[in-house]
């Protein structure tokens, strides 16, 4: 008799599959509750999540169990981190409210034109010096390090559609991390390129194909296709052809054409889901169409969220954590305390975000995490590099992140209830708003 029987005859206990998804629904249990309660706790949901995927780490390799290794499995990986980000991306986009005007973006122009480079140029430095990397090595661990992250720096950026007000440091970063994903591409190409072909020479097919046509492609693909979504979607409301209680499943099918086409077209998906989401939410922007498609979006970004440190946290290995070395954990830390303030505030003088506690904020919280992962698996998947410095790099990478989401998930809570209070009268800092977790009757509450 073909198939799997769910029992088999005498004593026969929990395979590994069982054990799996009993964990599987702990870790959903866990989730629940951890997103219930965030803007109450200390620390973030993320936290949870990268506890769990370590508790699974030590079940795996306790019990033999063969599991993802993100050299070996690079483009599952690569899968996985890519599908959280599109949803991420086109939820980020969703959200901002400010007109498509130079001087409302001017910060964030800063952040992605000024910052971003000085971060992979001072990165590459810290490479090359405490892990001895080649310069393409060096540049790809510079680039996989630069963008900041929407799926993990969501509690601080701004809130769903309409909800608030977007104050300069919640919008900065909310749009910093929407953009710098996919500006982050040209970086690790151009590294790959300086990996498997050496010299210069592939420097103007560099900036006309994978700077100039990638940028404009995947911008333009996104606002056109997220400005034709929107336009669908309240024709179809209005001719009561679809139900509202559908309308998070269009933000997916939308996400999901932006990214594909664009990808299609040789751009760069990340920016056109972005882009999309801006779009979309343009199109009619106090339509309420516009926060039911953000809560679809947001609730699939969750799970993806999940799903994702989840797997970090299990492919962590005692012999890849100690490959980066002290070298490796160094630049780690650096990258938090030094290299992203220094950036920042490098790229932030004279700005119009002028009060230092809101650049002393969207310093310290360039969180890494999905993005970071994402552009690792795809440098291992490609495998340009020797396979001793494609370790040092995927690994310090990953040990960056680790750190992130330790130290920013700590810190995220008390950094927001701090500058909160500067903005209550007697404290007249214009900081960052901490969003208060909705009343338990709303239908927004977590």
């Amino acid at each position: 008799m073909g198939g799997t029987l769910a029992a088999s005859p005498g004593f026969d206990f929990a395979d590994t599959f069982d054990l799996g998804i009993v964990f599987v629904g702990v870790a959903v249990f866990a989730a629940v509750g951890a997103l219930s309660h965030q803007h109450e706790r200390a620390f973030s949901a993320s936290l949870i999540y990268l506890g769990l995927g370590a508790a699974a780490a030590v079940a795996i390799n306790l019990l033999d169990i063969g599991w993802i290794d993100v050299a070996t499995d690079a483009r599952v990986v690569e899968h996985l981190a890519e599908a959280a980000l599109v949803m991420a991306l086109f939820s980020a986009g969703l959200k901002l409210d400010r007109p498509i005007a130079f001087r409302e973006w001017a910060t964030v122009s800063r952040l992605l034109l000024l910052a971003m480079p000085i971060t992979i140029g001072l990165t590459a430095v810290l490479g090359s010096l405490l892990l001895g990397l080649s310069a393409a090595g060096a540049l790809l661990l510079g680039a996989a390090l630069a963008p900041t992250d929407p799926v993990l720096a969501g509690d601080i950026g701004v809130g769903p559609p309409g909800e608030e007000d977007e104050h300069e440091p919640n919008f900065a970063l909310t749009a910093e991390a929407g953009l710098n994903d996919g500006l982050a591409a040209p970086f690790v190409l151009a590294g790959l390129f300086a990996a498997r072909e050496g010299g210069t020479h592939w420097t103007l097919e560099w900036l006309a194909a994978d700077v100039v046509y990638a940028i404009a492609v995947g911008i333009a693909v996104g606002a056109a296709i997220g400005l034709l979504a929107a336009w669908s979607v309240k024709r179809l409301h209005s001719r009561e052809m679809l139900i509202a209680t559908f309308d998070g499943f269009h933000a997916i099918a939308t996400a999901l054409v932006i990214y594909g086409v664009a990808e299609s077209l040789g751009g760069y998906g990340f920016l056109g889901v972005f882009a999309g989401g801006l779009a979309f939410r343009r199109y009619e922007a106090d339509h309420e169409l516009n926060e039911s498609v953000h809560e679809g979006s947001e609730r699939l970004e969750k799970l993806l969220e999940l799903a994702i440190i989840l797997v970090l946290g299990s492919m962590l290995t005692r012999s890849g954590l100690a490959t980066p070395g002290w070298g490796g954990w160094l630049l780690a830390v650096l990258l938090l305390v030094v290299v992203r303030p220094v950036s920042v505030v490098t790229s932030l003088v004279r700005s119009r975000m002028d009060h230092p506690h809101e650049k002393a904020f969207v310093a310290w919280f360039g969180v890494r995490g999905v993005g970071t992962l994402y552009y690792v698996a795809v440098i291992a998947g490609e495998g340009v590099l020797a396979p001793s410095e494609q370790a040092l790099v995927v690994w310090t990478a990953i040990a960056a992140v680790l750190v992130s989401i330790v130290v920013h998930g700590i810190t995220a809570g008390p950094s927001m209830r701090r500058l909160l209070a500067r903005r209550r009268p007697g404290g007249e800092a214009q900081g960052v708003t901490l969003r208060p977790a909705p009343a338990p009757s709303s239908p927004r509450a977590r």
